[in-house]
């Protein structure tokens, strides 16, 4: 994998009202742990971050701007200087400018991780995919949710991360975890002319 100055990491919808009613119970605890990781990793090398925020556009919605759920989790708001792209619908590509952005940056490859996998994760590694993009998803720094079957069961949160995982790696994404993302990084980066 090679990662320089043309990949940017794209945290997905990192926020509080996850953790309201009505969503259920979710998997992987360590999502946040190695998000912070990353981030971390990201920082320490000036390698080019754009933040997702969603802003839900649903009556009553935790994710509402104005809503305490609309705020990140701890550690997950951008820094100064770090781009934030606001969206209302799943892909983080529809109705905003992150293309623009990232073509400004002469961005190649995106890393994606965080908030849900079956959704606005692997939406956005989708579209991303589609328009050119070498996509990359952290698997172990996303998470998802029990789904309900539509038949009276729950499809549990694990196998549909397990599900939506390998879908992306059959047809749109590369999927890693966070250890081998990190320590695939390069210690310096050279700046894009």
């Amino acid at each position: 994998m090679n990662l320089d100055a043309r990949t940017a990491l794209i945290p997905i919808d990192v926020q509080l009202g996850f953790d309201d009613p009505p969503w259920p119970r979710r998997n992987n605890p360590a999502m946040e742990a190695n998000g912070l990781r990353l981030l971390a990793a990201w920082r320490e090398r000036g390698l080019p971050l754009i933040h997702v925020r969603h802003d839900s556009v649903q009556p009553g919605s935790s994710l509402a701007p104005g809503h305490p759920g609309n705020g990140f989790r701890a550690g997950f708001a951008p820094q100064a200087g770090e781009a934030l792209v606001a969206k209302s619908v799943n892909a983080a590509f529809i109705g905003t400018d992150l293309d623009l952005r990232l073509r400004r940056l002469q961005i190649e490859r995106i890393v994606l991780f965080g908030i849900s996998t079956d959704m606005c994760v692997s939406t956005t590694a989708r579209v991303g995919a589609n328009l050119g993009y070498r996509v990359t998803v952290v698997g172990d720094a996303c998470c998802c949710f029990d789904l309900a079957d539509g038949a009276g069961g729950t499809v549990a949160a694990d196998d549909v991360q397990r599900a939506h995982l390998a879908t992306l790696r059959a047809e749109f994404a590369e999927v890693v975890d966070t250890e081998e993302i990190v320590a695939s990084l390069p210690h310096s980066v050279s700046r894009v002319a």
